[in-house]
């Protein structure tokens, strides 16, 4: 059904590995007491040129596919590390290569590529919107040469370490359009001229180190520029980059639920009570072995999603049924390895209660497993629309 260069991917797991050696376990676990971003990890992993796989050749970058990249997020969090501080770059990516113009391509892809700039954040959800992103709320209003931005974010990550961040909001009123999905615009906001000028940021803290934020708009000017594509279609733009999301996301559990299996069964096999390692156990063993095949049915569909967007064929299935699997796969590894370790799994210098806490929160983002089955149902199902 689908294929790719086994040869060449694992090039890439290689050449990540041997990068993600250099930020060993006692790194991560110091970022994450310290709740520090992991500066010195993203600057290394830009300069290496992994978070340019996707962008073109001609403007810099590798050229590679979703495939690719997944591959390259995934063994950043099988190594031990948390791709949540990254990945962000990869999929935000997507909006401005395939709506961009030319002219903002040229300008920003290249400096993204060589690690000058950041574009880690994209701002969607609301407070009161939640994932029913056709009833934002924030509006953007043409004034001569300029938009006038007002209203809120919530949830958008990594603005402190981004230098451009994609925005969603309305330029014609919910009760102006034909269709809910119309009148919605995409922009590129330049964040050092937003923040303090119409812009600000309350950092939100939470049970994970991941950095992340509430906006307020209060009449933040951007250059008409700043659009990408037409106005009015931003929310169908947006799509493209969300699939791309959810595989990516997909890649990172699968790398989560490898990293738990081979822990967990690392400690099984030295772990000894009662005269015997207690993986000689069925108890213990069989919910390692069911785990280690429910991460392994996860990436078969992570790959056909891939294989899907690369070949600009319909992937919103593949990717979110990805997504779902992995994210379930992952996350019950990570209940099996930290029941393998009994108390110790509670202590952090094993990192599990880290990585444990990492990965619940794809049970939630960047799409609840509800919203995804809702999807299912309606779509693939064709059984009514349950909201």
């Amino acid at each position: 059904m689908f294929s790719h260069d086994v040869e060449a991917l694992n090039a890439i797991r290689e050449g990540v590995r041997s990068l993600c050696a250099n930020f060993d376990a006692a790194y991560w676990r110091g970022v994450d007491e310290r709740k520090e971003f992991p500066e010195a990890f993203v600057t290394e992993l830009t300069e290496a040129g992994w978070l340019a796989a996707m962008i073109p050749e001609e403007y810099g970058g590798s050229g590679l596919g979703l495939t690719e990249a997944s591959v390259i997020l995934e063994e950043v969090n099988r190594c031990g590390g948390n791709s949540g501080t990254v990945h962000g770059q990869m999929y935000n990516m997507f909006t401005l290569l395939r709506h961009g113009s030319e002219e903002q391509k040229r300008k920003f892809l290249p400096r993204i590529a060589a690690g000058e700039l950041r574009l880690q954040s994209m701002a969607v959800t609301e407070p009161t919107t939640g994932t029913d992103t056709t009833k934002i709320k924030t509006t953007a209003v043409k004034r001569g040469d300029k938009y006038v931005v007002n209203g809120q974010k919530v949830w958008i990550s990594r603005i402190q370490h981004s230098d451009l961040m994609i925005l969603l909001a309305r330029t014609t009123p919910l009760a102006e359009v034909k269709k809910k999905v119309d009148g919605m615009s995409i922009f590129l906001v330049d964040l050092a001229a937003a923040i303090g000028n119409g812009m600000s940021v309350q950092p939100i803290a939470n049970m994970v180190n991941h950095e992340t934020n509430e906006l307020f708009f209060d009449n933040l000017e951007l250059p008409a520029d700043s659009l990408i594509g037409e106005e009015g279609k931003g929310f169908r733009y947006i799509l493209d980059g969300l699939n791309a999301e959810r595989t990516l996301i997909a890649a990172e559990c699968i790398g989560d639920g490898r990293w738990f299996i081979d822990k967990a069964s690392q400690y099984a096999r030295e772990r000894e009570v009662f005269g015997r390692p207690i993986g000689q156990n069925q108890g213990v063993q069989f919910p390692i072995a069911e785990a280690h095949i429910e991460v392994e049915a996860a990436d078969l569909m992570r790959w056909r999603a891939c294989h899907e967007y690369d070949a600009g064929q319909p992937a919103g299935a593949s990717a979110n049924m990805a997504k779902y699997l992995a994210a379930k796969a992952s996350w019950e590894a990570a209940n099996v390895c930290l029941q393998t370790h009994g108390g110790f799994g509670f202590a952090s210098e094993y990192d599990v209660e880290r990585k444990f806490r990492e990965t619940r929160l794809y049970q939630v983002a960047p799409i609840s497993t509800n919203l995804i089955l809702s999807y299912v149902s309606e779509h693939l199902l064709e059984l009514p629309r349950s909201f």
